[in-house]
């Protein structure tokens, strides 16, 4: 979003599109609002005030708007007696929230109209806005375009996750190092949120368990923690499209129950008074805690239980106080767990039922497995948890009887069913016995729920097939397929309100609301005056990001160049460092031959890389030394530069993705879930050069095998060669390109300070290439030179840039929230006009 980040606005904004320009009264209205907010909630005279004022009184003059709103909604749904909709994650991506409440409510020109007549710039303030730290990645930013779309859709519901005082941490880069530093977002206060200090649940950890004998026949187990810490709630309503409905992130923040030893402090051990204390509520400290310790390991257990417990009993509370019992709570309820993280909850809402609730076992279990839906958003090992039976058995205890329980009648189910054999049971037990004995967390989810989902049909074709292959075949209608989505509300109309002022113009303003219009761009596509408006846009915003660039890390960028974009998570499948060695190759390459019409290029990477994560951050390293040598190369003369953004955030990506000419989906075929900021890149008109993985089938299908680069092994002979070896000598040996680049790493043409720096990353590719980096870069390189071709043939690019975008209606979050509610939760949509987005 070049507005973002860039101090003057380039273009209208969508609610002077849909609404025209605002009233005299409905700017005097707001300034007055704003003015009243300064003055008694910031206490500051506007002659004093300070940009942070002014933000904070603009965002509590916006949430006032929202407020009656959120009211409202909230009775339409208990006097309609509507479903709700209740969405369990660990992250809420949700970014800066100014721009969002306020397109959603036709208030931007308001507002940047009623500031100006104080002298204050919104694009100004906009800048000011911290990013909510509540998020990493895809998974976080997916659950905060599903909530929007709820909301859009008018949908009652509730995200439930964690408030992390710090969330995922600020990286900060150091001589080409990740390092990590607590992200402050919330230092100046959050003017969104409403704490609720009367929402408040005790969750226990450790202790025993008890049994009671009631009337001779049946025992109640009484669950006596060892200790105790309160989730206190914050609640944040959360707006859709035109403000016709309004949802409610609820997030948890731990606090102990007793706030100091006040024995201790008097007998001056000040530090130690306060050390329990700081441990319990060390659980809402930070999104993703190093796990390489057994604290570490720990401490991502008591949150995941933490929040998934307090969710539950505040759902539990708000049905029984408006139906009295719960054995009609699937009639009310439908609980979607966002991947693995929340799979305690399973066994959690047993306890409840049974242990506190009195509910028969049978019932209970009904209940739950009619409640509960699983999103799974991974194959990888590390995502589909599973903690050792000694820590659960110490931590949770009787929440590891009650998983033994189930444990033992999902398997004599079986065996009554017929499956004796021994390899079939213990695959799909609860319980790994083969090493350590462990939970398998997704398998519980798995049996625990209604309907599992996978998020692209390949995805979801090879859960069927790899990680629940046994348990899909005793349940071979629970696992179905929704393929992700974006909000464009976010991604096109705020990101990039450029290119959406001239989509409106174009096909009409009705596109705002159905994203299937969308697909009367695609004409557009040979109308040589609409595909000069339409690069002319494009390159607005790389001159904005170019800005912003030489900002952060004083590298000019010239915006006539290819900006060929990288923008992610940094793990190894994603395959990073595929795209560092063809850039290594190039660089070689217009070293050697510096005469040649080379197409001028710009690499631009960012991504954080697990704390823990030694390999991820290594790449880091190398890109950032690549970066170092070529950007400073005088023979290369600029035609190529290299830069590694640090702190990847919504608000990045919102600047980056309306100038990318390239998006970079390049992950080891079977091996991404989806990918959404693939959707996000070619609904701006970014060009896809990816593999056959993810969402990137589903996108090829839409936009046309022709309109998008592909290459590279498919999930199929993935597999294949890892079954053949790792060993990747031959290959590399047929490779001169390749193992010119491999050997200038090794020998530490990049690393002169270190030459041994990359000896093991070099050698690992040579021998034990499990993501496939070398057997796919001689096809990588030779599409990325097909690409450069293309980028000369400007009739031809543009083209497809417009197709692109044209055709990227379907991968609308809000189709895929209705596929969510008709096919897995069963709750209707409001009145809202948003329609499915494509056929």
């Amino acid at each position: 979003m070049s507005a973002t980040l860039s101090s003057t606005p380039t273009t209208q904004t969508v609610g002077a599109l849909r609404a025209g320009p605002p009233t005299s009264d409905a700017v005097a209205a707001f300034g007055q609002s704003v003015l009243a907010k300064l003055t008694y909630m910031v206490g500051k005279d506007p002659t004093h005030a300070q940009d942070h004022d002014w933000l904070l009184a603009t965002a509590l003059a916006t949430r006032d708007r929202i407020v009656d709103r959120w009211m409202d909604a909230t009775r339409r749904t208990y006097r309609d007696g509507r479903k709700r909709v209740y969405y369990f994650s660990l992250e809420f991506l949700i970014g800066r929230l100014l721009f969002d409440a306020l397109g959603n409510l036709g208030l931007t020109d308001t507002a940047r109209v009623a500031l100006r007549e104080f002298g204050v710039d919104l694009d100004r303030l906009r800048k000011l806005e911290p990013d909510a730290a509540l998020g990493n990645g895809g998974l976080g930013r997916l659950a905060a375009c599903f909530m929007e779309s709820m909301a859009t859709l008018e949908i009652p519901a509730h995200g439930y996750g964690i408030r992390y005082d710090h969330g995922i941490f600020r990286q900060v880069l150091k001589d080409g190092w990740q390092h990590e530093l607590p992200e402050d977002w919330l230092s100046s206060g959050n003017p969104w949120e409403f704490e609720r200090p009367e929402v408040v649940y005790a969750i226990g950890f450790g202790g025993s368990v008890q049994n009671v004998e009631t009337d001779g026949e049946t025992t109640r187990y009484v669950w006596e923690p060892a200790e105790r810490v309160n989730a206190v709630a914050f609640d944040t309503p959360l707006v859709g499209w035109r403000g016709r409905h309004v949802n409610t992130l609820r997030l948890w923040s731990a606090q102990a129950t007793d706030p100091l030893r006040l024995e201790d402090f008097n007998r001056g051990d000040h530090v130690g008074a306060l050390a329990e204390r700081v441990r319990l509520e060390a659980i809402s400290r930070v999104l993703y805690p190093s796990d390489e310790t057994a604290a570490g390991h720990e401490l991502r257990l008591r949150q995941e239980y933490f929040f998934a417990s307090a969710s539950l009993q505040d759902l539990l509370r708000r049905h029984h106080a408006q139906h009295g019992e719960f054995s009609s709570l699937a009639d009310h309820v439908s609980i979607q767990l966002n991947d693995t993280h929340p799979a305690i909850a399973v066994a959690e809402l047993m306890r409840l039922l049974v242990d506190v609730h009195e509910m028969p076992w049978e019932l209970a279990w009904d209940v739950t497995t009619s409640v509960f839906n699983y999103t799974n958003h991974t194959l990888l090992p590390e995502a589909l948890e599973t903690w050792p039976v000694w820590l659960m058995e110490n931590l949770l205890p009787r929440h590891m009887q009650i998983i033994y329980l189930i444990n033992a009648l999902h398997l004599d189910l079986q065996r009554a069913e017929g499956h004796t054999d021994d390899a079939f049971l213990a695959s799909i037990s609860l319980v790994e016995e083969n090493h350590s004995r462990r939970v398998r967390m997704g398998h519980l989810a798995f049996i625990g729920s209604r309907r599992v989902n996978g998020v692209s049909a390949l995805h979801t074709s090879l859960m069927r097939e790899t990680v629940f292959r046994d348990l899909n075949t005793i349940h071979p209608e629970r696992i179905v397929n929704k393929t992700n989505g974006i909000t464009f509300r976010r991604w096109l109309y705020q990101a990039n309100p450029g290119l959406t002022e001239l989509i409106v113009d174009a096909i009409g303003p009705q596109v705002l609301d159905d994203a299937g219009q969308l697909e009367a761009l695609a004409p557009f596509a040979d109308d040589a005056s609409f595909r000069e408006r339409f690069a002319a846009v494009r390159r607005r915003n790389k001159t904005a990001l170019a800005r912003i660039v030489a900002e952060q890390i004083g590298v000019g960028l010239d915006p006539d160049a290819l900006f060929d974009v990288h923008i992610k998570r940094i793990h190894e499948y994603k395959r990073q460092l595929l795209n560092v060695l063809d850039t290594i190759a190039l660089f070689n390459a217009m070293r050697a031959q510096p005469t040649l019409p080379w197409v001028p290029r710009v690499k631009i990477f960012a991504g954080k890389a697990a704390a823990g994560y030694r390999q991820a951050k290594l790449i880091i390293k190398l890109a950032s030394d690549v970066a170092h040598i070529v950007n400073r190369d005088p023979v290369v003369r600029g035609r190529l530069k290299v830069v590694f953004l640090p702190n990847y955030n919504v608000s990045l990506a919102e600047a980056i993705i309306p100038a990318a000419d390239i998006s970079e989906q390049i992950s080891t075929a079977g091996m991404e879930a989806s990918g959404t900021g693939n959707m996000k890149l070619a609904l701006n008109g970014a060009l896809t050069i990816g593999t056959l993985d993810g969402a990137n089938i589903e996108i090829r299908d839409r936009v046309g095998s022709e309109n998008i680069m592909i290459f590279g092994l498919t999930a199929e002979q993935v597999a294949e060669k890892r079954h053949a070896g790792l060993d990747a000598t031959e290959s590399i040996a047929a490779s001169r390109v390749l193992g010119e680049v491999l050997d200038a790493i090794a020998s530490g043409v990049f690393s002169p300070d270190d030459r041994n720096r990359y000896h093991d990353l070099v050698d690992g590719l040579r021998h034990r290439d499990y993501f496939m980096v070398t057997a796919d870069f001689d096809a990588y390189r030779s599409t990325q030179r097909a690409v450069a071709a293309l980028w000369q043939d400007h009739v031809a690019w543009w083209r497809k840039a417009i197709l692109n975008t044209a055709r990227m209606g379907w991968f609308s979050s809000d189709r895929a929230i209705m596929e969510y509610a008709r096919d897995i939760w069963g709750s209707e949509r409001g009145e809202s006009r948003i329609e499915l987005g494509g056929k």
